[in-house]
């Protein structure tokens, strides 16, 4: 986990989420959520450089209602030109 780095924030409205999904993410444990998001996993954590989430907001989003601290989850960081 990464400190230093800006607070995560949604690209989309959380009324966008999808329910189906949030209840398949929620059956799985915390470890395994943040396990999913890790650097180097195929649909790991990716970010814009200042927080914004690109993917992961589903999971971002049950680990919080989970109180967790996801802002210091480390991140894929995308940076586009």
């Amino acid at each position: 986990m990464s400190k230093g780095q800006p607070p995560l924030k949604p690209l989309h409205p959380e009324a966008l989420l999808s329910h189906a999904k949030l209840a398949m993410i929620e059956r799985l444990s915390t470890d395994a959520i943040i396990q999913s998001l890790a650097p180097g996993q195929e649909h790991c954590l990716k970010t814009r450089p200042d927080g914004t989430i690109l993917d992961g907001h589903h999971r971002v989003r049950i680990l919080r209602q989970r109180r967790i601290d996801v802002d210091i989850l480390a991140r894929e960081v995308i940076v586009r030109s």
